[in-house]
């Protein structure tokens, strides 16, 4: 094990307990801290930290209120933060917090990352690295050629269009901390493995008009037909389930705070806005509805208003305890 000194020269332990996975401790005089986190990541992914902090045998403060914030740093700038929320219910002697940031799938190896956690509790406030890098992925460039049909709606500035963009966008951006349905890893939602699209992949439409746009693809496309059934993939809450001009009937669920999934394309919808959902509920059947080529399911999932690869959050992202 090795000591390293933080920005304020709290002595931390590293530990790397699996693939990719880090753990983190420290004792203080009043107070314990203990950390798990995910060192390394993809592009495109995101960044979990689990925070425990305990209160010392021989300490008397109350850590209910203990607050803390997450920092990813990029090239030496900070660029994006997140605010811890509380796992269980809080108590005088300690508490449980978890956040995530996402990570762009533009960025490279070559990116220099780090950590910085800044936290308040035991009547101080201060600040510590924790060491953090990405690692090389490729995406898929692919080109699709539209029909009229589908030229018409990804060229659509309807004010009915942009309307339900920006009340979805209003939904994703929204971080409710007491939200917090499930920290399990997801369970994919159909039991089909072929994929017809990945997530990041860049893509090139080709109008019917002889005009060409270039966009990501913001989830994962599975190649099923019309019907399938299309289960949630953890527990949640259902915040949005109606007819979309671009993504057809669509499902969107929050899972914790700043984390949902979303379900595109579909046939039939099973249920409605303000239901609570467990994994496996039935949300609906596939289809091929709004800008749709073919049936399939679009599954994709937003952090802080990001959309990050679904992938991720099929592991144990927010470092579970075995037998939880």
């Amino acid at each position: 094990m090795k000591k390293i000194a933080s920005f304020i020269a709290i002595g931390f332990l590293f530990l790397t307990s699996a693939a990719f996975a880090r753990q983190a401790a420290f004792s203080g005089e009043n107070y314990s801290i203990s950390l798990n986190y995910n060192e390394i990541a993809s592009p495109g992914d995101a960044v979990f930290v689990r925070m425990k902090v305990s209160r010392s045998k021989a300490g008397k403060a109350d850590l209910s209120n203990a607050e803390a914030k997450l920092e990813l740093i990029v090239d030496g700038k900070s660029v994006r933060s997140s605010d811890f929320y509380a796992l269980g219910k809080a108590k005088k002697e300690g508490k449980t917090m978890l956040t995530g940031i996402p990570l762009s799938s533009w960025w490279t190896k070559e990116n220099k990352c780090s950590l910085k956690i800044t936290y308040t509790m035991a009547n101080e406030s201060k600040e510590f690295a924790l060491p953090f890098s990405l690692d090389n992925k490729s995406f898929i460039s692919e080109t699709i050629k539209l029909n009229a049909s589908n030229t018409a709606i990804k060229t659509d500035t309807s004010t009915k269009r942009m309307d339900q963009i920006s009340k979805l966008n209003t939904i994703l951006e929204t971080i409710n901390p007491q939200n917090v349905y499930s920290t399990k890893a997801f369970v994919p939602p159909v039991e089909s493995t072929r994929r017809t699209s990945y997530f990041a992949d860049r893509r090139v439409f080709e109008y019917s008009n002889g005009n060409s746009s270039t966009s990501l693809h913001l989830g994962i496309d599975y190649g099923v037909p019309t019907g399938t059934e299309v289960h949630a993939p953890a527990e949640g809450k259902v915040v949005m389930a109606e007819n979309r001009v671009s993504t057809g009937w669509s499902v969107v669920i929050e899972h914790l705070p700043g984390l949902y999934s979303l379900y595109y394309h579909m046939n039939e919808l099973k249920v409605k806005k303000g239901d609570t959902v467990k994994a496996g509920t039935l949300l609906g059947y596939s289809g091929a509805t709004g800008l749709a080529t073919g049936p399939h399911l679009h599954w994709e999932v937003r952090l802080n208003l990001e959309a990050v690869s679904p992938d991720f959050f099929t592991t144990n992202f927010a470092f579970e305890p075995a037998g939880n």
